[in-house]
């Protein structure tokens, strides 16, 4: 009875998205009414009293929403300031031109800024084509198949100490069956071009596949020889330039330089943030990592903030941007806390334990299901890992796997998961405004779900 009431919250939620019955936000609501017995019964002797825990994780919770809800809102304010008009701007779609700006593009800004804000430019550059509803957000949703490496790795750091073990560890098992799922994912997004309107010929299909095995192979490559948190960018950023040329070759070089700086001056910005070791930060839980002044909303929204000002629109631009950004914020805050009061009462944990004790031998195998439905519910791959890490690592040392290979492939597979979570879901879909409910966006995803989970259990078999 206890388990059911711990495994309530997910099932309810899943099921009222997956339906469409509910809303982004009114599905938390529901799901986080049901969490409130699943927390009672799961919380600790020596916890605090429940009204005092909700509370707390509640603020806990909007501390961290606060972090990517900024990220959001600063990549909206960017894109306002660099659209011609204000919007998306109008480009005919090609299968070149979808291929770059979601896969390597996307991934690319991912890698450098994290928290889903690749899968919002990708998003903008597609309605700009034309493309909407679900096939549009699963197509942004490519931009987010690098999530242990997002924002520089925050997330694999977090797991990897709180598995005891080298983050580089940790970072090199993820990378094979990630790099594996990356050269994978091609006859997935064929299709959903194709559902798209846009059906790739052979030709470009044999141009993908090259760039998306130079991505894997650089990201192994990477991994072996570098400090893992550039690992992302180095592998994306020189087939951005290769798919971003083959896409829209410029005729004036003068031009397409011009078009990129902003992204240039941002990138540079952001990197340049990295530098600054031991930044002042507003840290009010000991135990949360904390808001840096070199955070990436910061510096989006200063580099936003500069580029506005120069233009005679501007501050209608930016507010225009800030309403867009309203919807998904407060989906996003209702998950975040969500997401905190089913980790920190146990009622997340109970559930994984209790389905890889009962088992047994094929324990090991239950590693990646359980991180991609982790990744799925918390909706960060710091979340996954805060929940989840020490109940694999746990389980990997009881069925004798080599001590990184069960973080790692939660590693994997969490991150996986985030990149197509309920929150990051719930943001899309409010951005795009036009009645698209998650559920429509995860059938399509049943693919790309099932490549991670067959990756996840075949790195196990294979690493053991």
């Amino acid at each position: 009875m206890v388990l059911l009431l711990q495994s309530l919250p997910l099932l309810v939620l899943l099921v009222l998205l997956g339906s469409g019955r509910a809303g982004p936000v009114g599905g938390c609501l529901v799901a986080l009414a049901v969490a409130v017995p699943a927390a009672l019964v799961s919380l600790p002797a020596d916890a605090p009293p429940l009204p005092v825990f909700l509370a707390g994780e509640a603020l806990r919770g909007a501390f961290l929403a606060a972090q990517p809800v900024g990220v959001v809102a600063g990549g909206l304010l960017f894109h306002a300031a660099v659209s011609e008009d204000g919007a998306a701007e109008a480009r005919p779609a090609t299968a070149a031109r979808v291929f770059a700006v979601t896969l390597p593009m996307g991934a690319f800004l991912e890698s450098v800024t994290g928290f889903a804000v690749g899968a919002v430019f990708a998003l903008g550059a597609l309605r700009g084509m034309g493309i909407g509803g679900a096939v549009a957000a699963a197509l942004s949703l490519q931009a987010l198949v690098l999530v242990p490496w997002g924002g520089l790795g925050p997330g694999t750091s977090l797991g990897a100490a709180l598995a005891g073990l080298p983050a580089q560890d940790v970072a090199l098992v993820a990378a094979w069956p990630n790099a594996a799922w990356l050269v994978l994912l091609g006859p997935v997004m064929w299709a959903l071009s194709a559902r798209a309107g846009v059906p790739v010929p052979t030709p470009e299909r044999l141009a993908q596949l090259a760039m998306l095995s130079a991505i894997a192979a650089l990201l192994v490559l990477c991994n072996l020889l570098l400090p893992f948190e550039v690992a992302g960018v180095l592998a994306t950023g020189p087939v951005v330039a290769w798919a971003l040329w083959r896409a829209d070759p410029p005729r004036d070089p003068t031009a397409a330089l011009r078009a990129a700086a902003p992204y240039l001056l941002l990138t540079a910005c952001l990197l340049l943030a990295r530098l600054w070791a031991g930044a002042p930060a507003f840290r009010p839980y000991a135990e949360l990592p904390g808001f840096p002044l070199t955070h990436v909303a910061v510096v989006l929204w200063l580099v936003s903030a500069a580029l506005l000002l120069r233009l005679p629109d501007g501050g209608a631009r930016a507010g225009s941007a800030l309403r867009r950004a309203a919807r998904p914020a407060l989906a996003m805050l209702l998950y975040v806390v969500f997401g905190r009061v089913l980790a920190g009462s146990g009622a997340a944990a109970a559930p994984a334990g209790a389905a890889a004790a009962a088992l047994g031998p094929l324990a090991p195998y239950a590693i990646a299901p359980m991180a991609l439905l982790s990744g799925i519910v918390t909706g960060s791959n710091v979340g996954s890992n805060a929940a989840l890490m020490p109940v694999q690592a746990a389980l990997g040392r009881a069925s004798g796997l080599p001590e990184a290979l069960a973080p790692g492939v939660h590693n994997f597979a969490g991150g996986a998961g985030a990149g197509m979570s309920v929150g990051v879901l719930a943001m899309l879909c409010g951005l795009l405004a036009d009645g698209t409910r998650p559920g429509q966006v995860w059938r399509l995803l049943v693919p790309s779900m099932a490549l991670v989970v067959a990756l996840g259990c075949a790195a196990v078999w294979l690493m053991r």
